[in-house]
């Protein structure tokens, strides 16, 4: 699944096709996605001005004046910059079409979503899949001090609790394991346990992890591509992510896999305490 790098490097490469231009039509193929495309999208859409693009967690926000465009990767989901004249292929469901070229979404396993928030329901941060979301990992709000009081009452794993994303979002299953590896912190230890010089480690840890993906190009695995087709490349500098049985890159110890709430979890038992 597309985590928080690689919907950030995917809005890094359509910002520049999308934003400031005007929307000339809205293609839709099927009823819809993970659920139903908005009824009359392409006559919300078509003739507007995209006045900007960002990014909630691992949700792409495309801003009209009037709304915002809500889009979702999902399970194998990508975004492609294409011309306009690109003939659609059998996982092809979503069109944006500005100027001679368009956006288009490719989802084979239809667990994305497209979905749209006028401004007459609110504030963007309102709709209901993003108001229960946490602080941005790579916003200045988010420190040390914000999970260590977020997890005095959490008896969870802290790996769930990063996964949770009600304290911090977009903190996905790769990069958790990364980071609790950088920082030393066992997957398994209760989040009410970890003092605050250790969430000193786990913040910076999660900081420069993500940082690093984005460089990078983020992480290839399945379907994920970027924008302009190019695959990204942090999986070959993993610590610990789906290298099980592998020696440990700091220790030579063996890396270890196990399953926590259905999800694979991978550390180093010598080097995460």
């Amino acid at each position: 699944m597309p985590e928080l790098p690689e919907v950030e490097v995917t809005r890094r490469g359509v910002a520049p096709h999308l934003e400031g231009r005007i929307v000339t039509g809205v293609s839709l193929r099927h009823t819809g996605l993970r659920w139903p495309f908005p009824a009359n999208l392409g006559q919300l859409l078509a003739g507007r001005r995209i006045i900007n693009t960002g990014r909630r967690g691992k949700y792409l926000l495309i801003g009209f004046e009037h709304g915002t465009l809500i889009v979702h990767l999902g399970m194998s989901g990508h975004l492609r910059i294409l011309p306009q004249s690109t003939p659609a292929q059998k996982h092809d469901h979503f069109d944006l079409e500005v100027g001679d070229q368009l956006l288009r979404m490719t989802d084979p396993r239809r667990f994305g979503a497209v979905l749209w928030h006028g401004h007459d329901e609110g504030l963007i941060d309102e709709h209901i899949l993003l108001r229960g979301l946490g602080v941005e990992p790579l916003d200045d709000a988010f420190n040390a001090l914000l999970l260590y009081r977020g997890t005095r009452k959490r008896r969870s794993a802290i790996k769930q609790v990063l996964l949770a994303g009600d304290i911090v979002v977009g903190v996905g299953n790769i990069y958790a394991s990364e980071s609790l590896f950088k920082a030393g912190i066992n997957p398994k230890v209760a989040a009410d346990r970890i003092g605050l010089a250790r969430y000193e480690k786990l913040a910076t840890a999660i900081r420069e992890t993500l940082a690093a993906a984005i460089e990078q190009g983020g992480s290839t695995l399945r379907d994920f591509m970027a924008a302009d087709g190019q695959p990204g490349y942090f999986q070959q500098s993993y610590f610990v992510y789906d290298r099980a049985g592998l020696p440990c890159r700091v220790c030579g110890g063996e890396v270890r896999q196990l399953k926590q709430g259905q999800r694979s979890t991978f550390y180093c038992p010598n080097c995460q305490k």
